[in-house]
């Protein structure tokens, strides 16, 4: 029976083999979403209404332990490198010691598309991309990202003027002419517009689709802020149950999971002002997560109009956890907390946050939120749809496999048969850090025998095998497959187990060409990485 199930294994590899010598290599579309908690989504627990991404997991395959960097930046500098972004030496500007997804798949005879953030000041149009439209900050208005149109009131902004880029063009600030621009909704527009540019092409595409929703500041259409008017007067409570409750239904959690529940006195106490406001919150930012979907929808629907639904590779995630950051804005120098209209939460005229307490309940049953190396930072909903590609069956589901976002371009070279390069633009580029997940896409159980490594701010964590050392305040200890929300530090009964992970994050931070900048640890730098230098 051994034997047996090597050959088969060994017949998936073969084929999978084939795809890069295929003359009809596969699309692929990476669909990116920004600050989304966990359990937002419909077929990851939520009640948010969802239908086209949950008929991609109905029909995909879902991850359950895929993960990103809990930070917007590095998350994006890791899924289109291969690389920690520790080790690619990136910043704000640019990505050095490394090559790019655009400029690994254009290569490849791939056509390259990206529309949406980037969140670095150097345009993808200069690294690999064909073309290129969107935003080089972290977050802006999505009504506005520029300056007041005529008629209209002052958008609300993080600060004066945001970074964006248009194929080779640099605009700080860019105001749209169009008075009914919307961030999620132009992302899509150009990305679909490029499709149809660049239709009936002999080669195939790679589009990188990267929205903005729902990150702060808490903006959506009036229409979709009204189809979950009263959803959440009840508060984070029920909310939170009803997740619980549909995520075990679903298969993502076990009856008896245990998970940090929301005391019912964090609504009771806010006073019968203050309920509505937090609700209205809530109300806005499902109406963004909501419009994502209606045009991830479009876009589907796009692909088939195309005939090329069936050979695309979609992939969606998020970049991090829910944020769980309070700081609103006053905006025009009222807030609704202090007696404006409520509908001014949603609006272009200002900058709200999602708050602590909603953030907990988008990522249920996970602790902590954005920033944090605790899981509702940096566990990502992952699927994957490819109806020629998946032989998982339809609406599978991997909750074994060790995830992280390292792990994309080297299942898309596996997948596309392209060539990682040794150099680039005569310089050295590192070897990818990440495995490919291909074997997982073909219906294999394998498990990742190495292990993986987080470093945000203060946070810090090291996952191999069943455990994960985590750093939060101090080091923490979490055997992942009997706790998988983090409820059971079991640092003190373990104390070799955790100095020995603990070593093994100190000993690759130190390895890094940030951790070796910062002196952080102890270790030499890896010969391959001071060659950068």
């Amino acid at each position: 029976m051994k034997k047996l199930t090597q050959f088969l294994c060994w017949c998936l590899f073969c084929t999978a083999a084939s795809l890069t010598t295929a003359s009809e290599k596969p699309n692929i579309v990476f669909i990116l979403v920004d600050d989304m908690g966990y359990s937002d989504i419909g077929c990851y627990g939520g009640e948010i209404h969802t239908p086209n991404l949950d008929k991609l997991a109905a029909n995909g395959l879902r991850f359950t332990r895929m993960h990103n960097t809990a930070k917007c930046f590095p998350s994006r500098a890791t899924l289109l490198t291969g690389l920690y972004f520790q080790e690619e030496a990136s910043n704000y500007d640019k990505y050095l010691n490394a090559v790019t997804l655009g400029e690994l798949l254009k290569p490849a005879g791939y056509r390259t598309l990206a529309s949406g953030k980037h969140h670095s000041r150097e345009s993808l149009y200069d690294r690999g991309f064909d073309r290129y439209f969107g935003l080089l900050d972290g977050a802006t208005n999505h009504f506005n990202p520029g300056e007041p149109r005529p008629g209209e009131p002052k958008p609300a902004q993080k600060s004066t003027g945001r970074w964006w880029a248009i194929d080779g063009e640099i605009y700080k600030p860019y105001t749209p002419e169009d008075k009914n621009f919307y961030s999620t909704d132009i992302y899509t527009k150009v990305a679909i517009d490029y499709l149809e540019e660049y239709k009936g092409e002999d080669k195939p595409f790679f589009l990188y689709l990267s929205y903005t929703a729902p990150h702060s500041p808490l903006q959506a259409w009036p229409e979709d802020i009204a189809k979950y008017k009263g959803v959440y007067d009840q508060g984070y409570v029920p909310i939170q149950k009803a997740r619980a409750e549909k995520m075990k239904a679903l298969g993502l959690m076990d009856e008896d999971e245990h998970y940090i529940e929301i005391a019912s006195e964090a609504w009771e106490m806010l006073t019968p002002e203050q309920r509505p406001i937090e609700a209205r919150r809530m109300e806005v930012y499902a109406a963004m997560i909501d419009r994502v979907d209606q045009k991830i929808g479009e876009l589907v629907q796009k692909l088939k109009d195309l005939g090329e639904y069936e050979n695309t590779i979609i992939m969606f995630a998020s970049d991090n956890g829910s944020e769980g950051v309070f700081n609103e804005k006053k905006t025009n120098k009222r807030t609704v907390d202090d007696g404006a209209p409520l509908e001014m939460l949603g609006s272009m005229e200002y900058y709200g946050f999602l708050g602590r307490k909603w953030a907990t309940v988008s990522n249920t049953p996970l602790q902590k939120h954005k920033l944090s190396s605790r899981q509702g930072g940096i566990c990502s909903p992952f699927i994957v749809h490819w109806p020629k590609g998946l032989t998982t069956g339809r609406g599978a589901m991997n909750e074994t496999y060790l995830g992280h976002f390292i792990d994309v371009m080297p299942t898309l070279v596996e997948i596309t048969g392209a060539v990682y390069p040794t150099e680039h633009n005569g310089s050295p580029v590192l070897p990818m850090s990440g495995e490919s997940f291909l074997p997982q896409l073909r219906g294999s159980n394998e498990l990742r025998t190495t292990p993986i490594f987080w470093q945000y701010g203060s946070g810090k964590a090291v996952w191999e095998r069943s455990w994960k050392a985590v750093y939060d305040g101090e080091w923490m200890l979490f055997n992942m497959d009997d706790d998988p929300n983090e409820s059971f530090n079991l640092a003190a009964s373990n104390p070799e187990l955790l100095d020995g992970l603990v070593t093994k994050w100190t000993d690759w931070m130190a390895s890094t060409y940030v951790g070796s900048k910062q002196g952080s640890g102890k270790g030499k730098k890896k010969k391959k990485k001071s060659q950068n230098q």
